[in-house]
């Protein structure tokens, strides 16, 4: 346990931090759902829709260092693939 008065003030410091930290992962996964769920519906419009939402959060979470940068991009990319992907297969099948 902390003994001294700068330490316990960490200690209070880190759990308050903690505590904002894991809301705001917490806010970027459930944005990363909904995508995923649009995605998983089939209607392109939507998931489209949902990731123009999300993008802000995802930017917002790794620029505040909750998720790493690349992560960040990694996320981004592969939605937006997965979406593309929605528009050529419905263009195929008209």
């Amino acid at each position: 346990m902390a003994n001294t008065k700068q330490a316990k003030k960490r200690v209070r410091q880190s759990e308050k931090h903690r505590q904002l930290n894991a809301s705001m992962r917490s806010m970027f996964r459930t944005y990363l759902k909904k995508v995923t769920a649009a995605i998983a519906s089939g209607n392109q419009q939507v998931a489209a829709a949902s990731l123009k939402e999300a993008t802000p959060i995802i930017d917002r979470m790794a620029s505040k260092g909750i998720i790493h940068k690349n992560k960040a991009a990694r996320h981004k990319s592969r939605l937006t693939q997965h979406i593309k992907k929605m528009g050529e297969k419905t263009g195929t099948a008209a």
